[in-house]
């Protein structure tokens, strides 16, 4: 009782109360982030462990450049970062991230069926892949449509594009993740990344990847810049 006689409240209870669902959402926040896909949370450990993969290699920066001629006179070595977590989905629906192809470079396209510079560089990219794909290099296009995946595979039906799964996010989550990254300005984007993961080129617009330069910059970064010519 107070002293006009009135019950008094038990203040404790409600501010235990209060702490524990402020606690209970803390937590529902940091399990929401950790699935979220496309820079989802980061443990320390999983940021230490990049950070010891993906270092500025000098050396492999200058060959790049070096390289940078002709048909690739627009791909840049770029600022070394960690895109081993770039998620989007397989041919099969499943959900995957570009660890899945850890071992190997990759040259990663991001396209879209309404792009017509995505549309004009296709051809190149599929015969890249059937030049130089195997188990150390492979090119990854991920188409964006938002629609039905019905347009983009009777695209690549239509120009004969068989050397190149549809890979694709219909989310366009990875765009996303690429342009806060300073990667993709528009369509198409494109970025090498090393068998660890790492990016150590990119372009923003079309390249003609069928080039015997194309190749000899995917060679470059295969060989982490120990490859001359």
């Amino acid at each position: 009782m107070d002293e006009k006689g009135r019950p008094t409240r038990p203040m404790g209870r409600y501010v235990f109360i209060g702490f524990a669902i402020l606690l209970a959402f803390t937590a529902l926040l940091y399990v929401l982030a950790m699935v979220a896909g496309n820079g989802g949370a980061e443990t320390p450990d999983d940021a230490d462990r990049a950070a010891a993969r993906c270092v500025d290699k000098p050396d492999l920066a200058q060959a790049i450049d070096d390289a940078r001629v002709g048909e690739v006179a627009g791909v840049l070595a770029s600022d070394t970062q960690d895109l081993s977590d770039l998620a989007f989905n397989g041919p099969d629906g499943a959900a995957m991230t570009l660890a899945d192809f850890s071992g190997k470079t990759v040259l990663l396209n991001l396209w879209a069926t309404w792009c017509v510079p995505c549309r004009e560089e296709m051809p190149a990219l599929n015969q890249l892949q059937t030049t130089r794909g195997g188990e150390d290099f492979e090119v990854v296009a991920v188409n964006i449509d938002t629609g039905s995946l019905d347009k983009p595979r009777e695209f690549l039906e239509e120009i004969s594009v068989t050397a190149l799964p549809l890979y694709y996010d219909s989310s366009t989550d990875v765009f996303q993740e690429m342009k806060k990254r300073g990667l993709a300005l528009g369509l198409p984007a494109t970025a090498i990344v090393d068998a660890e993961g790492c990016l150590r080129a990119q372009i923003n617009g079309p390249a003609e990847w069928a080039s015997d330069e194309a190749v000899r910059m995917v060679d470059v970064v295969a060989a982490g810049g120990g490859q001359e010519g």
